[in-house]
């Protein structure tokens, strides 16, 4: 006769209990979920699977939001880069929102690419991970921008130190967030954008 079958409440019999009722938990949820009876044959309750899918809404809300301000704050820095550098040389204000366009791309791509870099992964590698999700992300981040940018007057201040030149800025800042969110939205919950970051 073993230990465990002499002592039936050891700490490996402890063990196997909790990992047994733990198995059941999570049987039980999944079948709250889908409105189906658990395992023990009593129908489940739909207030647990109420919970369960407020749960995770929130937590998609979440990660949106948390990759929508990852997306802008790469964009951002290109994005007045190239507001400054045109508003600084003169440009014809679609000259100086072409040059942020890409300069937003350039800075949008390099943060969603460094966090994989980071992790191991080769430039060429992650680039191939990322590039469809931030390319859809960061379009629509930079239409809202540019065209809120314009029609403030941003583009078209005397320097980067006059106010209307910050107006527009922010004002462009908060329309791309705004644009993008339910983009985002959109391609975490369909799965095309991954949260790599």
């Amino acid at each position: 006769m073993t230990p465990s079958q002499i002592h039936p409440e050891s700490p490996a019999a402890g063990h196997d209990c909790c990992a047994v009722s733990a198995k059941a938990q999570m049987v039980d949820a999944c079948a709250a979920k889908h409105g189906k009876s658990s395992a023990a044959g009593q129908p489940a309750a739909a207030h647990p699977a109420h919970h369960v899918h407020a749960g995770a809404s929130s937590s998609h809300a979440r990660l949106t939001t948390a990759a929508t301000l990852h997306c802008l704050t790469g964009c951002a820095i290109g994005e007045w880069m190239g507001l400054a550098i045109g508003v600084s040389l003169g440009l014809y204000p679609w000259a100086t929102m072409a040059l942020a366009t890409v300069l937003g791309f350039a800075s949008g791509y390099t943060l969603g690419l460094w966090p994989l870099v980071r992790q191991g992964m080769g430039w060429g590698q992650a680039f191939k991970t990322i590039w469809l999700g931030e390319t859809i992300s960061i379009a629509a981040m930079e239409f809202a921008m540019n065209f809120t940018d314009y029609h403030v007057g941003g583009v078209q201040a005397a320097s980067p130190f006059a106010p209307q030149f910050w107006l527009g800025f922010a004002a462009a800042l908060t329309a791309g967030f705004g644009a993008a969110w339910p983009v985002n939205w959109w391609l975490l919950r369909s799965r095309v954008k991954k949260p790599c970051h």
